[in-house]
């Protein structure tokens, strides 16, 4: 094979590649901030599944903070730093690391800064595991637990 139909089959086969690393989670809202009524509304239910079997549901409001997460001050201040880059989820065409981070799941419902969110979460690739490290606080660890 000539190194000239070599490169040209590379170039070929590379947006095959880049294409194959999205996440392809077209469910995701992206959340905008946005007022109603002159106050901001969040209020999201949280449901995670550890892979083993075991899953567990919270509601979160916040402004101020409350519902059923384990700690609903954390997650608040976890949204308010990343949510507007981590609650979207992983553009299509992304290229990610290739890396497992584990089998955890977990799925944001709801309504935050008045906006419709319904977003998913895994730990298959090394753009999910950013995705979901960053919301730590929200999120429970690798371990099952609301990392803190």
């Amino acid at each position: 094979m000539t190194r000239t139909l070599r490169v040209l089959l590379a170039l070929a086969v590379l947006p095959i590649l880049v294409a194959a690393c999205g996440s392809g989670d077209d469910e995701t809202v992206t959340p905008k901030a946005a007022e109603s009524g002159g106050t901001v509304t969040t209020n999201l239910t949280i449901v995670s599944d550890d892979g083993a079997g075991k899953t567990e549901t919270w509601t979160l409001t916040c402004d101020p903070a409350g519902g059923t997460h384990p700690d609903p001050e954390a997650a608040c201040a976890a949204l308010s730093a990343k949510g507007t880059t981590a609650m979207p989820a992983v553009a299509k065409d992304q290229m990610c690391t290739q890396q497992y981070g584990g089998p955890q799941k977990a799925t944001v419902t709801g309504t935050w800064k008045g906006e419709t969110v319904n977003a998913s979460f895994s730990r298959t690739n090394g753009c999910e595991i950013s995705r979901w490290t960053a919301l730590k606080g929200l999120l429970p660890d690798a371990g099952g637990a609301v990392a803190q």
